[in-house]
């Protein structure tokens, strides 16, 4: 496949790269390399590489990264897909949330967050403890962030469609780490969807740049002192990556950049040349498709002074939820722990909240914490976000399939399925192979489909 480049954009990547412009062009002649990445709550990468049901290879600079043939497979119809194992990623997107340092029981903020690519990351990195706060502005893209956080089992994620600068209300100096990746023209996307060359063609650089400097400053202000922020595009334009930062260590001298951990052969240092000269922009991540295996993609740490203003955000009080008898007794029957303290009832449905939340009464939040059900008139009903944030051994009535049993698929696609071994009835876990799919209610050896209508398998 040829892709036909804009005539401006190829004239000045022309004088940007001069003598690597033409090994630049002829990656245009090939196809993009697909990714997936492993989700590290469920299994390791080691584990993965074992049990994959088709032909993977390592990303060499993504430790849970591997390489498939997307002419070959499929990963999105597989179970494994469906018990939140792997989530589908361009390789060279990966490298944000890979470079963040993130650690379990930190406060983190992904602002721009939708579909969830980063998210599901971070929230693998911080293992249920902390907090992770992932936002986008679009209510509809914010719907499929959601279904991708609890599809990993995600715990402690708060999902919010807001505004920076109305979440920086709430939130100032709150996160340990943010990362902020960026709307941008999507230069670095070209080869993977020749689509957005007509967006590129409508709006330009400029357009993103002026929305990327109204971005940040909310982004810095969320941020506590010491704390580091990550800052990323997929586009080649200077004015939207060197330039944007050199803007934000002008604006802001608070913050200082710092060179990331994570080292590739591949990578390309950012070019201060490209911008007002400020050597540190040098230690920026440039990725060029035709010096690695990936998409463009720019990605720049920062971090601010522990002597920076700081400003506390007083903690949110809970009033705890009275449980129904049926919730309680549900309950009980899962061997993780739910501190009482930690649970609340919002009308018909159980909560159990992150940590030491502030106030956000009034945002859109399409999700606080894990919903673990609904409590209605004598019976509770168990959410299939608990279902996924399980593990098998932390239930006590579970049903095991494995991966090629036909009614796996019957059972995706929101069928009745008839039991083949023993299962006691009420309400049961069916699994793939040990990872938990969704709920079923089983009577007499027969499990009737409770798994989420809305992501049934087409």
């Amino acid at each position: 496949m040829v892709i036909r480049l804009p005539e401006k954009f190829e004239k000045r990547m022309r004088e940007l790269l001069g003598e690597e412009y033409e090994a630049f062009a002829m990656g245009y002649e090939t196809e993009h390399a697909a990714g997936l990445r492993v989700n590290t709550m469920k299994l390791s990468a080691e584990e993965f590489e074992k049990v994959a049901p088709f032909g993977v290879r390592k990303i060499p600079w993504i430790r849970n990264g591997f390489y498939y043939d997307a002419d070959i497979v499929q990963p999105a119809k597989h179970p494994y897909y469906f018990a939140g194992l792997y989530y589908i990623q361009e390789p060279s997107a990966m490298t944000p949330a890979a470079v963040l340092p993130v650690v379990p029981g930190e406060r983190v903020l992904d602002l721009c967050a939708a579909p969830g690519g980063k998210s599901t990351e971070l929230a693998a990195k911080l293992c249920g403890e902390g907090v992770l706060v992932s936002n986008d502005i679009s209510n509809s893209r914010a719907k499929a962030l959601l279904k991708n956080l609890e599809l990993f089992g995600t715990k402690n994620a708060v999902v919010v469609s807001e505004p920076p600068a109305r979440l920086a209300e709430r939130f100032e100096g709150y996160f340990d780490k943010i990362l902020v990746d960026a709307p941008c023209s999507g230069e670095g996307m070209f080869r993977k969807s020749p689509a957005i060359m007509k967006n590129w063609e409508q709006y330009g650089v400029e357009y993103y740049q002026k929305l990327q400097r109204e971005i940040l400053p909310s982004a810095v202000k969320m941020l506590r002192p010491g704390g580091m922020l990550l800052y990323s595009t997929c586009t080649f334009s200077p004015e939207e990556d060197e330039d944007t930062l050199a803007f934000l260590l002008r604006e802001y001298p608070e913050l200082s950049m710092v060179k990331p951990e994570l080292s590739y052969e591949g990578f390309a240092p950012g070019r201060p040349e490209w911008a007002d000269g400020t050597e540190e922009l040098a230690k920026a991540i440039r990725i060029w498709p035709h010096r690695m295996e990936g998409e463009g993609h720019f990605v720049a740490l920062l971090q601010k002074s522990p002597d920076a203003d700081c400003v506390s955000v007083p903690v949110e009080r809970i009033r705890p939820a009275k449980l129904s008898e049926e919730a309680a007794d549900f309950l009980n029957r899962i061997s993780i722990t739910l501190m009482p303290e930690r649970l609340v009832a919002r009308e018909e449905r159980l909560y159990l909240l992150p940590e030491e939340l502030p106030d956000i009464n009034g945002l859109r939040i399409l999700r606080s914490g894990l919903l673990l059900g609904e409590m209605k008139k004598n019976r509770f009903e168990p959410s299939q976000a608990l279902a996924c944030a399980l593990k098998a051994e932390e239930y006590d009535n579970c049903y095991h399939l494995t991966a090629g049993d036909e009614d796996v698929i019957h059972y995706l696609k929101c069928e009745t399925v008839t039991a083949k071994e023993p299962v006691k009835d009420g309400f049961v876990l069916v699994c793939v192979d040990g990872y938990p799919l969704g709920w079923g209610k089983a009577a007499n050896g027969v499990i009737k489909n409770k798994y989420l209508a809305g992501w049934r398998m087409m």
